[in-house]
């Protein structure tokens, strides 16, 4: 049963216009009736509600409450893009669409199925995929993982689920990575946090497929705080790739998420993202690997759509040799601000990292590159690179590069490569002179210009990452 304050509930007979009409994955959304019980607005009520439904061990609320505290003490950034229109009061913080987790991809509710499968989940799990978890509103509706590698002693389930199941693993490592007093919206994650994944690959196992979870909100002014816990042992290997999306209602919607990655020793993992969430979405999420010695983490992302997204993964090498790759895109169109970029936190000696960030605006949408490299006092011979590259597609709109970067010890080597550009008209004319329209001849630069972080997704990612780049490129000239 939803919490049902009657004040704050929305017509069950509203009425949503048919995914049929409509044309990209933003204009796309099922009815969403369970809204009807829901409510808007957090307190202690709703936390309590919320722990309460999930039938949670006492610690789990103890925390949840903590945060709450924390979140009401703690004031917005007071840096970064203006989120004060942001009405925290009119977010529904929680919704459940279903009450079970579907143990096969036919027992989906068909409204729910039919929107992954629009989306390429269950294709994907069968062919190239190890296991899957898809999480639609508040709650996991579907989760699955293959054989070969349950019996290698990997888990990958609902977090909702594994807290049931492997309390104590998921009491060790929850939230040490992202402590609440992090920032506000670390606060308002552990107050409110539900579904997300727990990944847990044992001492030696190399998992040679990707593991995926998407991530749908659906219905008007949602917000969604799914938490993803990763668990890499020492000397393993795995790749886990998340996808994310939202319709667009003209009503803003927020996403808190927050992802806890741990590399154990010798471990190799790479975490790659796709969000592409609608315009009228808040983005403000929080990832952060703790990397020990002669493991290595590697970040790959895009950022699309939202109103503001601010994310910045953060890479903590805590043991010698530990390193750390960061590749992202981000695409800033009209009424967007995209403030992306990348932290690497060097403690320990002979580690190194690399950030490659690429950005495009246009239509007068602002692209900026926020980051920190900070080289502490013990990391001896520390290295670390820094590349940010900027297209900006017309006069309207801007790109900004703000790295902050802290040495502590005077062996280290650093370099920082900042540049900005325009599409090349010549290039263009050559494109059109083969017979392509202008506004495909911009996309297929623009395609070009990413493609060194393309080409570090799976197959099925990049098409998705190329397909977005198109739609915004849409009527980008003229």
């Amino acid at each position: 049963m939803i919490l049902e304050l009657e004040n704050n509930k929305l017509e069950a007979g509203e009425k949503e216009a048919p995914a049929e009409a409509h044309d990209s994955m933003w204009d796309s959304y099922n009815q969403s009736a369970y809204m009807s019980g829901t409510r808007v607005g957090l307190d202690e009520e709703l936390v309590r509600f919320i722990s309460h439904e999930k039938r949670e061990p006492a610690w789990m609320l103890e925390k949840r409450l903590a945060s709450l505290k924390i979140y009401h003490d703690t004031p917005l950034p007071k840096w970064g893009p203006d989120l004060s229109r942001l009405d925290l009061d009119k977010i529904t913080y929680y919704a459940r669409a279903t009450d079970k987790q579907s143990q096969t991809w036919d027992d989906v509710p068909e409204d729910i199925k039919a929107t992954f499968n629009k989306l390429g989940i269950p294709q994907a799990e069968q062919e190239a995929l190890a296991g899957v978890g898809a999480q639609y509103e508040s709650t996991v509706i579907y989760h699955s993982l293959k054989e070969q590698f349950k019996k290698q002693g990997v888990i990958f389930e609902d977090l909702d689920v594994a807290l049931k199941k492997h309390e104590a693993l998921v009491k060790k490592y929850f939230m040490a990575a992202v402590p609440p007093s992090l920032h506000k919206f670390a606060a308002l994650h552990g107050a409110v946090w539900s579904g997300g994944t727990f990944l847990y690959i044992p001492k030696g196992v190399k998992v040679d497929l990707p593991l995926q979870a998407y991530f749908r909100m659906n219905a008007k002014g949602m917000g969604q705080f799914e938490h993803t816990l990763i668990v890499v042992e020492e000397g393993a290997q795995a790749h886990y790739i998340e996808g994310c999306s939202a319709p667009r209602y003209g009503v803003d919607s927020l996403h808190a998420g927050c992802v806890e990655v741990f590399v154990a020793p010798g471990a190799r993992f790479r975490y790659s993202s796709v969000e592409s969430w609608s315009k009228d979405a808040y983005n403000l999420n929080t990832k952060r690997a703790l990397v020990q010695k002669d493991a290595h983490m590697e970040w790959v992302g895009g950022n699309f759509g939202s109103n503001v997204t601010m994310l910045y993964p953060c890479s903590v090498l805590m043991g010698e040799h530990a390193t750390a790759d960061h590749l992202g895109v981000a695409f800033a169109n009209r009424g967007q601000i995209q403030d992306t970029g990348a932290k690497v936190i060097h403690l320990a000696p002979n580690t190194s990292s690399n950030i490659v960030m690429k950005s495009i605006s246009k239509n007068g949408g602002r692209a900026i590159y926020r980051g920190l490299v900070e080289i502490g006092p013990a990391a001896e011979n520390a290295a670390a690179n820094i590349k940010c590259d900027a297209l900006i597609l017309d006069p309207e709109s801007a790109s900004d590069t703000i790295p902050l970067i802290k040495i502590k010890n005077p062996s280290a080597v650093l370099a920082h490569e900042a540049s900005a550009g325009k599409l090349n008209e010549d290039d263009i004319f050559y494109l059109r002179s083969r017979g392509l329209d202008e506004n495909t001849a911009s996309a297929m630069i623009v395609n070009g210009f990413i493609e060194p972080i393309v080409k570090e997704l799976p197959l099925e990612y990049a098409v998705e990452m190329n397909r977005m780049v198109e739609l915004e490129m849409e009527n980008s000239v003229g």
